[in-house]
Parts: C-alpha cells; sequence; structure tokens
C-alpha cells in the first residue's frame, strides 16, 4: 500500500470545519439521562482460567435501554487496594474474546475491563452480546454501518456509544477499582469509541486511541473504497436521495464533534498508509482534539498501524499520568 492521502506536512494542519448538529449536546444528553434512568445492574463472578497470577470477573452491566452489556475485568492476582482501570473497546467485527487473549494491562499493574461490542463477535473475536435494538441482530458480520441510519435516534452507534458510557460507570463501581484514575483504549473502532466517550464523560484520566475509525465521515467516504466506510458508499449508491439525511445522522456520531468537547490527555497514533482509516480522518479529530495531545506517525504502515510496538509507547503515556 502507497501513500493515499495529504502529506505528513498538509495532515499535520488539517482542521476541517465540523459538521456539527446544533442540538448535539441535547440528544446526548437525553440519551444518556435515559440509558441512566435503568439501574447500572452491575454483576461480575470470579471464573478461573486456569493463570494464578491474574484474577478475571465476568462482567456484566446495563447498556442502552438498559440493556445486558457483557465485560471482562482483569487484574493482578492478590493486587492491595483499588487499581487504576483501562476501559477498553473492540474494534469492528470483534467481540470481548476471551480473556486469556488480553493479559497486557493486567501484567502491566492495571486492572481491564475489555467491553463486548453489542451484536459484533461474528467478524474476528468471539462476542456475547446480542444487539436487541431496533434491529434486534447479532452476533453477526458486517452491516453495521448502515443499521438505522436514516435517523440518529434509531442509528446503531447511539446503542453502542451509550454502552461505551455506561461501562465507564460500570469500572468505576467495580470494588476492585480505584474510580479516579480511569483510562480509555481502543485500535480501529475501538479508538473512535474512546473518542466518543472522551467527549461524553468527565473526569477521565487519559485516552488511548490508534487508528481511529468512526472520524469525519464525509471524506472517508470519499477517499477510500475500503470497508466498512465503503458500507455507506455501497448503501448511498442504491439509496440517492438518502444522501444529506444519512450525514445528517453521522454528524451526530462523529468523532470529530467528540473531539472538539474532550479535556482527558489523549494518545493518537495513525499511520500513513492506512485505507481502512485514512490518515487525514485521523488529525482531523487528533487537530480537533480540546485537551492535552500527542500523535505517533507510522509513515510505512496501515491500519495494523504500530501493532505491538504500541504498547510500550501507550504504557509509558499511562505511567507519566
Amino acid at each position: 500500500m502507497a501513500l493515499i492521502d495529504l502529506s505528513l506536512d498538509e495532515l499535520r494542519e488539517y482542521r476541517p470545519e465540523r459538521d456539527e448538529p446544533a442540538d448535539f449536546d441535547q440528544f446526548w444528553g437525553e440519551t444518556l439521562k435515559a440509558a441512566r434512568s435503568h439501574p447500572l445492574a452491575l454483576e461480575h463472578t470470579t471464573v478461573d482460567i486456569g493463570l494464578p497470577l491474574i484474577t478475571v470477573d465476568d462482567v456484566t452491566f446495563a447498556g442502552y435501554g438498559g440493556q445486558p452489556i457483557k465485560a471482562w475485568l482483569l487484574r493482578p492476582a492478590n493486587a492491595e487496594g483499588p487499581l487504576p482501570c483501562v476501559v477498553e473497546y473492540c474494534g469492528y467485527g470483534g467481540g470481548r474474546g476471551l480473556p486469556h487473549e488480553q493479559l497486557y494491562w493486567s501484567n502491566a499493574g492495571y486492572a481491564h475491563l475489555l467491553m463486548d461490542t453489542r451484536g459484533q463477535g461474528g467478524g474476528w473475536r468471539v462476542g456475547a452480546t446480542p444487539d436487541d435494538g431496533a434491529q434486534g441482530a447479532g452476533p453477526s458480520i458486517d452491516g453495521f454501518m448502515t443499521r438505522g441510519i436514516q435517523s440518529p435516534e434509531t442509528y446503531y452507534y447511539r446503542r453502542l456509544y451509550t454502552d461505551c458510557v455506561r461501562a465507564v460507570e460500570a469500572a468505576r463501581a467495580h470494588p476492585a477499582v480505584d474510580e479516579s484514575r480511569i483510562f480509555l483504549r481502543g485500535s480501529s473502532q475501538g479508538g473512535g469509541m474512546a473518542i466518543a466517550v472522551s467527549g461524553l464523560v468527565d473526569d477521565l484520566g487519559g485516552v488511548i486511541t490508534d487508528v481511529p475509525f468512526l472520524q469525519h465521515f464525509r471524506r472517508a467516504t470519499e477517499i477510500t473504497d475500503s470497508f466498512p466506510y465503503k458500507q455507506i458508499g455501497n448503501f448511498l449508491a442504491t439509496q440517492r436521495s438518502e444522501v444529506e439525511n444519512v450525514f445528517r445522522t453521522l454528524s451526530y456520531f462523529d468523532g470529530v464533534n467528540f473531539a472538539a468537547r474532550a479535556a482527558a490527555p489523549a494518545h493518537y497514533a495513525v499511520a500513513l498508509m492506512d485505507d481502512v482509516c485514512p490518515p487525514s480522518t485521523v488529525f482531523a479529530s487528533y487537530n480537533h482534539y480540546a485537551g492535552p495531545k500527542e500523535i505517533v506517525v507510522h509513515p510505512y504502515n496501515g491500519h495494523e498501524s504500530g501493532g505491538a510496538f504500541n504498547f510500550p509507547k501507550e504504557r509509558e503515556f499511562l505511567a507519566k499520568l
């Protein structure tokens, strides 16, 4: 894959005008108020995975509409006192998987809450949470980008972003977690969800977002033929009269608008040969991000980004905080 986007100098200055609906804050305030009208209903049961140095809880909490959302909470066995917690969101198509697949943060001394993704987990890592919203589907493969896209009220990511906020509340309510030290992490879709939560939740310790998806939707659909953004393009190729309505819906979910509201320190990573999440969409988010921020650039990588090279940088970022 060759460079597909602007030069790095241009990317560092790329700060497009935001497409933001006038009732953006009202929409999300009402959405989260409705979610919080349901009890959090946090349940956590310790499970034995055969690794004596790690304690694992199978977690359930109430997300959008009070619907049950699954998660794992991993932490060092016999840790003393509440721990800082990394709340992590999954990449597109994946679920929470099996707990032994995600051992890095617990081995680094953190509690680690890995939220399942409603309706996903049929693509590359198993999920356990159905999407009981308007579409009633899951786990399944593909199609999430256009579920309910004709209206912000029915769009799939309204439910998913709400789940993400409630995951932070679940982490804060867990007795093993220091509620004052909550950090967010995600790659691709998970990175986009971390940015969304950073604009919706106060008092976060920090945000790690690696090649974030769900940023600057219109440009993404115009410059890449790769999925998942291509799902939107394919939909609009047949639903010709829906173009402006679709982008109106997406404006309520665009990470650029959440980034402009964020306050927590952020660590971004971008890959300049990424045709899945084009670098200009990542820089649009980064350049609008309102809190303290830093960005790592991988000039010869695609959507794999820095891979295992990212984790030491992320750990150093959190250690400074």
